[in-house]
């Protein structure tokens, strides 16, 4: 009788540690799963014992990745009204991101002979949805999209000179660009980093990728560029990975660093 009770025991504590998705040193806190394509889509962070967030993250099932629609309009627009998005779980407000934006882009999108392969826009917002939703149609409203911040909150060093992309796409806002990113040099897009901006605010942070990197590339590490000011002080990630294991592809934005307001 003592061996069953303690063995009832055993099992609990089991079961509590994977409903947490703990670990001895870091803990996993997942976000809601959604349907994607024909698998599915979900978010996660993960901190370790003191709080502090050390990955957060975008996933997709290989289901996903092997229904993807293959597109054919091939009418280029950058439009992202159609894009899921994905909450955080509500642990990652230690973090300065409110939500994602998972957009699949089959034929691409302008400039032309540029972004047209077929990729992912993995967008990780410090805007809530309903504030990226209100963000009117350029040719309506381009007050926000024209805002920018103000020196020194965009990365201005190369390398790693941001540009604003002409002109801007509702319910996002300005794309920034790194002018020393080799697509814009001569060479062909493979994985790249924007970011995006609204009203003089810092909104997303963007890894774009095709979809042929992510099936070449089981694993993958980069720095991006940072900017030199933040408004609001706390954790922002300074590295983004590729990692594929057990059937998922996740996106991760990693490495985080503590900056002060400024």
């Amino acid at each position: 009788m003592k061996k069953f009770f303690l063995l009832a025991a055993l099992a609990a504590v089991v079961l509590s540690a994977c409903d947490k998705n703990e670990t001895i040193n870091t803990i996993v806190y997942k976000g809601a799963v959604q349907k994607f394509q024909h698998g599915k889509a979900w978010t996660w962070l993960e901190v370790d014992k003191t709080d502090k967030p050390l990955r957060i993250a975008i996933s997709i099932d290989d289901e996903a990745m092997s229904s993807l629609d293959p597109g054919g309009n091939h009418n280029g627009g950058h439009n992202h009204v159609n894009g899921l998005s994905l909450a955080f779980h509500p642990k990652a407000n230690i973090t300065p991101f409110k939500h994602a934006l998972l957009d699949w882009n089959p034929d691409g999108h302008e400039p032309a002979g540029v972004y047209t392969l077929p990729h992912f826009d993995f967008h990780f917002y410090m805007t809530s949805e309903a504030e990226r939703k209100a963000i009117p149609p350029y040719e309506v409203d381009n007050s926000g999209f024209l805002n920018f911040p103000a020196p020194g909150y965009m990365p201005s060093v190369l390398p790693g000179l941001y540009a604003p992309v002409p002109g801007g796409v509702p319910q996002m806002g300005t794309h920034w660009v790194d002018v020393s990113t080799p697509e814009l040099n001569g060479g062909t897009f493979t994985q790249t980093f924007l970011y995006g901006s609204y009203n003089g605010n810092v909104t997303f942070y963007e890894p774009m990728i095709t979809k042929s990197f992510l099936d070449n590339n089981a694993s993958f590490q980069r720095d991006f560029p940072v900017p030199a000011k933040f408004k609001t002080a706390g954790y922002y990630p300074t590295k983004m990975r590729i990692e594929k294991s057990n059937g998922i592809t996740n996106i991760i934005l990693e490495a985080f660093v503590y900056r002060q307001a400024s």
